[in-house]
């Protein structure tokens, strides 16, 4: 059995212990390391490289959402915490759950075999993104980020990885392909204009034809135009722009 590595990042070592007896029902599960601060989690997590961490929010001094920008790790996150009010902001950063303490077994199992199941389901289907979700993406300076999809005007191709600029203005080297963001990219929302260039659609502000074979398109808050294909012209075409 692949078993899922867990960590566990609570400060208070009674609830890390429990959560831990609550997790031996589970043996798809197992636990590969345990945290009490944002420092000592972001050693644990770049060591063990977990599936899931379950996270608690208030640390000692700390919040546990500032966790998140520091490691460039892909996991699942289930908050755990003894307050409601975060519940919002956790499943904004696309958390997988939302547990309150004291953890009820049946609520935790239903969790985690909801995101069991989900593993199971994305090893052969690509999980799309809606157009209002917040993607967390890897940066190539062993650093993460939480970017909105709506933010984002064009990805080009860097070799193995990929130039994300936003609509601000602001570009970012990430350690996706143009493949995986095609996968993972909302459908009718994005269209590909060159072997090497996505662009939002909603983005674009003009297209201009600059030659009898070549068009090119300028987009929001942009001087620089980029090339479209010919062959992928028609992509824009079919997006009435």
């Amino acid at each position: 059995m692949n078993k899922k590595r867990v960590v566990i990042i609570d400060d208070e070592r009674p609830a890390r212990i429990e959560l831990a007896f609550l997790l031996t029902a589970f043996p798809e599960i197992s636990i590969v390391g345990e945290a009490d601060s944002i420092e000592s989690a972001v050693a644990v997590i770049a060591k063990t490289k977990p599936d899931i961490v379950f996270l608690d929010i208030q640390l000692t001094g700390e919040n546990g959402f500032d966790l998140l920008p520091r490691i460039a790790v892909d996991y699942k996150i289930i908050f755990v915490t003894a307050f409601n009010q975060y519940a919002i902001k956790a499943f904004d950063v696309n958390a997988a759950d939302y547990l309150l303490k004291p953890v009820n077994p049946a609520r935790l199992s239903i969790s985690l075999r909801r995101l069991l199941e989900q593993a199971e389901t994305e090893r052969t289907e690509v999980k799309r993104f809606d157009f209002s979700d917040s993607i967390y993406v890897k940066l190539n300076n062993h650093t993460s980020k939480f970017i909105e999809i709506s933010t984002i005007s064009a990805i080009t191709s860097v070799g193995n990885y990929s130039k994300l600029v936003t609509v601000d203005g602001n570009k970012y080297h990430v350690l996706k392909t143009l493949k995986q963001w095609e996968e993972e990219l909302p459908t009718g929302y994005f269209a590909r204009i060159h072997r090497s260039t996505i662009v939002n659609i909603k983005h674009v502000v003009k297209i201009e034809n600059y030659s009898k074979t070549y068009n090119r398109a300028y987009l929001k808050n942009s001087e620089t135009p980029l090339e479209i294909s010919r062959s992928c012209f028609k992509n824009l075409k079919k997006a009435n722009l």
